[in-house]
């Protein structure tokens, strides 16, 4: 038999350009079979979609069909991502994941276009706007379970998102966030974050093991792991993140917060991990009488 392309049995792409026109995003999308409870599904957006859409359909595919099991039922995910092949959009996803001000910073390569930062703003109203809308229409969804996560700069543009609209979700997943980025600028997000009515929203915020004061086991073996080690102290992802989630953790104020560590993960080989979390907080099995069957 001939070779075949393959394809995730279930799942859908489709381009989606911003109200304002320019380049369109691709969002990569699952909708379970059936018809929707009714107070329609949970629904679970994701960044950097090229790289976090297959683990999250093999999260919630393999686990969704067993429930008693996993703690996992079904839902929605959509994933935005850009019209490539590559998991990531370099330039694409500065712009968009980097909250303001706006930036510039030299070319990834030479005689490259300069990278820029600052258009986080503008994806919420994509989100907001645009992509929350067009899954309205094509299936029933439940305002009051919508989940986003991003990972790395996905995670600070997770952050940005929950301190200028903590309406838009329930629940926020930040793994790996750049808290760092720019002498932590977004601690003045925080700062001025808005205010948060009616239940509390959740916010859970990761890092791997090895994205502390530690290389992993491996990386002591690298050329580079002397300078490695010290940019990770420098970044402080893992305390930064812990203190972050100790910080906010105040239900009186609208917010109620998780941190944890994965064990034996770097920044990169974290997503996995963390994006099956992510799955396993937006679908989270809920009782017959609609409360979580498990008090995070």
């Amino acid at each position: 038999m001939a070779e075949q392309p393959y394809a995730l049995p279930g799942a859908l792409q489709l381009d989606l350009e911003p109200m304002d026109g320019g380049d369109p995003y691709r969002i990569f999308l699952f909708v379970p079979k059936g018809e929707p409870p009714a107070g329609g599904w949970p629904l679970l957006v994701t960044t950097d979609g090229n790289a976090t859409f297959p683990f999250a359909f093999a999260s919630i595919v393999t686990q969704a069909p067993y429930p008693t099991g996993t703690n996992v039922d079904w839902g929605v995910v959509a994933a935005i991502g850009y019209p490539s092949d590559e998991p990531y959009d370099a330039f694409r996803r500065a712009w968009d994941l980097g909250p303001p001000p706006i930036k510039s910073y030299p070319p990834y390569f030479e005689g490259g276009p300069p990278v820029c930062i600052g258009g986080s703003a503008q994806l919420l109203d994509f989100i907001e706007h645009r992509l929350l809308p067009r899954i309205d229409a094509m299936t029933k969804i439940d305002a009051t379970r919508r989940s986003l996560f991003g990972h790395s700069f996905g995670g600070l543009f997770t952050l940005y998102g929950l301190f200028e609209r903590p309406w838009l979700f329930n629940n926020w997943i930040a793994a790996s966030p750049t808290i760092y980025w720019e002498a932590s600028e977004i601690l003045n997000n925080e700062a001025g974050r808005q205010p948060i009515s009616g239940p509390p929203v959740f916010l859970h915020l990761s890092a791997g093991e090895y994205e502390g004061d530690e290389l992993a086991p491996f990386q002591y073996h690298n050329e580079d792991a002397t300078s490695r080690i010290e940019k990770r102290k420098a970044e402080r992802t893992v305390a930064l993140a812990q203190e972050m989630a100790d910080r906010l953790n105040n239900p009186a104020n609208g917010i109620r917060t998780q941190f944890e560590l994965f064990a034996g993960q770097t920044h990169m080989s974290v997503l996995g991990p963390a994006v099956n979390r992510a799955v396993g907080i937006a679908f989270e099995r809920w009782s017959v009488d609609g409360e979580p069957t498990q008090t995070r």
